[in-house]
């Protein structure tokens, strides 16, 4: 039973992140527009990039949806950590680490309404 709760308040954190940064991707924040010009990315990519990310967190509270939920925002944090890597940003990986661990966490925990628990 605590392992539910645990692992509820982990997903109502990952869905209110993926929310969030997908939004500011999406409404393509200053930040976030200098953040990913580096890796080449324009408007359009972050945007694609924030909605697939809001869709991501938007899947995750569904049991028939959730691993799917978790496998994209794991999958669009780990591209960042990647190009993080390529630029040598040791900080910025160490930053986004905890996200990808997260979203493991939460899979592994799998989700607390589903019958296989």
């Amino acid at each position: 039973m605590i392992l539910k709760i645990i692992n509820t308040i982990l997903m109502l954190i990952a869905i209110f992140m993926g929310l969030k940064q997908g939004y500011a991707m999406l409404t393509v924040k200053p930040e976030m527009l200098e953040i990913f010009s580096k890796w080449n990315f324009n408007r359009t990519a972050l945007i694609i990039n924030g909605a697939v990310t809001i869709i991501s967190a938007l899947l995750i509270p569904f049991p028939r949806t959730f691993v799917w939920g978790n496998f994209l925002m794991g999958a669009g944090i780990l591209m960042i950590i990647c190009l993080r890597l390529l630029d040598k940003d040791l900080k910025g990986v160490a930053i986004e680490l905890p996200f990808l661990l997260l979203n493991m966490i939460i899979i592994y925990l799998q989700h607390p309404l589903s019958k296989t628990n």
